[in-house]
């Protein structure tokens, strides 16, 4: 699988470039894909634009993968409360949500145990960051997918990749409930 970054902020211009290049070619090798939008949201009414935002750039795609919130900056990190970090995420997931997606959450381990309240964390599927020699991350709730380290190479791709272990059967789940454009 791939999850693919569609764009940041709050502006449709600020789709990623290689977006739909990359989307193209993975569904043209039968990759399933799930994409993620990198926010620079400090305030709730920002998210809001950030899904608007998202939406604009993803709603021609199906996805079996969930379109995920990818939260981690340092003004999230050192500016925002716990509520604050939460109502964004909310803000972010609920409106795709009602737009048709499965959607969740995407960080770092010790972000999540420290600036998401259990409570958003528990609607949310959860895609953890953490680069560890570990046999799992430093998070000990519930995740669907563990980034494990960012040096991973794929035929096909110029420079280093994330690699991921997918624990869930998203496509199923997905499709099932005829989400993420699928009918």
């Amino acid at each position: 699988f791939a999850i693919i970054r569609s764009g940041y902020g709050n502006l449709t211009s600020q789709e990623d470039p290689k977006f739909r290049t990359n989307m193209e070619q993975a569904q043209k090798q039968g990759i399933p894909c799930g994409t993620y939008w990198f926010s620079y949201a400090t305030t709730v009414e920002d998210a809001y634009r950030e899904a608007e935002a998202c939406y604009q750039v993803i709603k021609d795609f199906k996805f079996e993968y969930p379109i995920f919130f990818d939260i981690e900056t340092n003004a999230h990190r050192d500016n925002c409360s716990a509520a604050t970090v939460s109502g964004i995420i909310e803000a972010f997931c609920s409106t795709l949500e009602a737009k048709g997606y499965y959607v969740g959450i995407y960080s770092y381990a010790n972000f999540l145990n420290t600036k998401v309240y259990s409570h958003t964390l528990d609607r949310y599927t959860v895609w953890v960051a953490h680069y560890t020699d570990k046999s799992k991350p430093d998070y000990n709730r519930p995740y669907g997918i563990w980034q494990y380290r960012s040096d991973g190479k794929v035929n096909g791709v110029n420079g280093d990749v994330d690699m991921n272990y997918s624990y869930k059967d998203y496509p199923k789940i997905i499709k099932s409930k005829k989400l993420n454009g699928f009918k």
